[in-house]
């Protein structure tokens, strides 16, 4: 068991610079133990042959070959515009620019 000390939860709290009560430091004490112990188990469980992933599935990247295909003409794309002026689609202004 870990020892997490009142002293130790004070430490912290000060670095971290959270006011606590001693009755929080008492309960802090505790629960950080807790969390310390925890993790220690996990640890232990852990051997060192056991590879460490971030998905229990094996993921591959899926590629295609790059095609060129047919696509819309420049007047085939505006036609469905609402207002298109010189070859390009219309729009009103956002900034403040001409």
């Amino acid at each position: 068991m870990s020892e997490i000390t009142p002293d130790l939860v004070r430490h912290l709290a000060s670095l971290a610079r959270i006011l606590v009560t001693d009755e929080e430091v008492d309960q802090l004490a505790g629960e950080l133990a807790v969390i310390v112990d925890s993790v220690a188990m996990v640890n232990q469980a852990v051997s060192g042959d056991v590879v460490a992933t971030s998905h229990p599935i094996p993921m591959v990247n899926v590629y295609r070959e790059d095609a060129i295909l047919p696509s819309l003409t420049q007047e085939q794309a505006l036609s469905g515009a609402p207002e298109s002026a010189d070859g390009r689609f219309k729009v009103n202004a956002i900034l403040d620019e001409d």
